[in-house]
């Protein structure tokens, strides 16, 4: 999983390379070119550590394009990979340790979005990422306690700033705020490392973070880490995006696409009413109060935060483009100004419950739309996740998990009964899109076959789910059974708290449980 996000951070920057913030901060760093440092995407060289980590953030954020965390707090844990990368490139770590100091930093990042919301005290989110940085490089570079507590508590120290970088007219400040977080970050590892200290105890001092830029000195919060020894699994709680906007937009740009089709001719919406979370409401939506959001003269950085003109945009072309659909003159439509002018949110109370939910089968980041046309007609439709979700797309079943029982093409080698379970897996599978295939596990000893377009190295973990569904099933490891899947298994979970039933003619109905493993 953390081959595959730096993988696609080089994606997004790649597809970012030639816009002006990204060509500022490359600008930026090939003023600090370094004989054995690191490297700067798109150019060749070597260049300081901290600039390349500034240019390559820079080219990451840019286009709001990489992952996203969820929580009581907002977070783009992505934005760690570039200043360890840069790190690892000019002292030479090893992958292994690099992968190491990524699950760290991830693991660090999430749990403090978990447990500290930074927005209701208007703080900026990137205060998350400066210390989930230190704390990854500390973990890389396998430095002592004291050390990497000296590099967070620098790090948070000058990393905490206001959230007006995401409020009213949104600038090219938004790709450059974590950029500069993580090479603060970097600087000040570098600091600890040659025996300088930091202001401490920084979140609950005195006159630390907490008394006076969060909840007040006598607020406590609790940020779940792992026990020691405990698997770091917090990027498995993270998600990628298809669409290059704010992750709450994810899934109502997929709603639209699904709408238009049904609503016909857009010029007869009297009104769009997006029912969604509190979160959604006041940070993309009407509720954030900000006459920007409608101003087809604002900042790309201000329109990929308005959901109005998200679901305008996506409702009239049926796609989403990184660039087309942000450039001046799609904004400047009459006809989509018109519609976009027609859309509005509010808040939901369950659909705020979901977005808090620790049932990941049930956590949400999605709306209800309801469509008033000018005749008095109401069309409703809504989506919980978004079709990249690892719980979204067509291919699987909208919510709850369900096991349908069909007749058995296969005889039980051991009861002598048939049945053939069909699984819709919404933790173990990972849809992508719209496609999905069908593939047979056949037991220990028989292999799995895949259907086309399926990876070879992907029937090892088909053939490991198949087992475990046909113990749990109890259906005997010649039997076979039929698992609805996708083009990436996601290994994450071999399925938790999900009930597989199954009928035997002999047996009666039964079910078990899958379990984390």
């Amino acid at each position: 999983m953390i081959a595959n996000r730096i993988i696609d951070n080089a994606a997004v920057s790649a597809a970012a390379l030639l816009r002006r913030p990204v060509t500022v901060a490359r600008q930026q760093a090939l003023a600090h070119p370094a004989r054995h440092g690191a490297k700067v995407f798109g150019v060749d060289g070597d260049y300081a550590t901290e600039w390349a980590a500034w240019a390559n953030g820079v080219g990451v954020r840019e286009l709001d394009f990489h992952d996203t965390f969820l929580a009581a707090e907002y977070a783009h844990p992505g934005d760690n990979i570039p200043p360890l990368v840069a790190v690892a490139q000019q002292l030479g770590v090893p992958g292994a340790d690099l992968i190491r100091g990524l699950a760290t930093a991830y693991e660090i990042h999430v749990d403090l979005a978990r447990g500290i919301c930074l927005h209701e005290n208007k703080i900026d989110h990137v205060a998350h990422l400066g210390p989930a940085v230190a704390a990854g490089i500390g973990t890389m570079l396998r430095l002592d306690t004291d050390t990497v507590y000296q590099a967070v508590g620098q790090a948070l120290h000058l990393t905490t700033s206001t959230r007006q970088s995401r409020k009213g007219l949104i600038s090219s400040w938004k790709a450059f705020a974590p950029a500069h977080a993580g090479k603060i970050a970097v600087e000040a590892v570098d600091r600890a490392m040659r025996g300088e200290g930091s202001p401490a105890p920084i979140w609950e001092g005195e006159d630390g973070v907490i008394a006076w830029l969060l909840g007040g000195p006598e607020h406590e919060y609790r940020v779940p880490l792992p026990a020691p020894g405990e698997p770091k699994r917090a990027i498995l709680d993270s998600f990628t995006k298809e669409h290059a906007a704010e992750y709450q937009s994810q899934a109502p740009i997929d709603l639209a696409r699904r709408l238009r089709e049904r609503i016909g001719d857009l010029d007869q919406v009297a009104t769009i009413v997006l029912h969604t979370s509190h979160h959604t409401h006041v940070v993309i939506g009407t509720g954030s109060g900000d006459p920007q959001k409608f101003d087809p003269d604002a900042s790309r950085e201000t329109l990929d935060h308005s959901l109005p003109y998200v679901f305008a945009v996506a409702l009239q072309d049926g796609s989403w483009h990184h660039e087309r659909s942000y450039a001046p003159e799609r904004a400047h439509r009459s006809d989509t100004v018109e519609l976009w002018r027609k859309i509005s949110t509010v808040e939901d109370r369950e659909w705020t419950r979901r977005y808090h939910s620790t049932d990941q089968a049930e956590k949400a980041f999605g709306a209800r739309a309801e469509v008033t046309l000018n005749s008095g007609e109401v069309i409703r439709d809504e989506l919980a996740v978004a079709d990249a979700h690892p719980f979204g797309g067509p291919a699987v079943p909208a919510p709850g998990v369900r096991a349908e029982v069909h007749p058995a093409r296969r005889r039980d080698c051991r009861t002598g009964c048939t049945a053939e379970v069909f699984i819709h897996c919404r933790l173990a599978c990972r849809p992508r899109g719209r496609r999905a295939q069908r593939a047979e596990c056949r037991g220990r000893s028989a292999g799995a076959g895949a259907g086309a377009g399926d990876s070879a190295g992907d029937l090892p973990r088909l053939k490991h789910l198949g087992e475990r569904i046909l113990r749990v099933c109890g259906l005997g490891f010649d039997c076979a059974c039929r698992i609805q899947i996708s083009r990436s298994f996601d290994p994450r979970y071999t399925l938790e708290a999900v009930n597989a039933h199954r009928e035997c003619p002999e047996k009666g109905r039964g079910k078990g449980n899958f379990a984390r493993r």
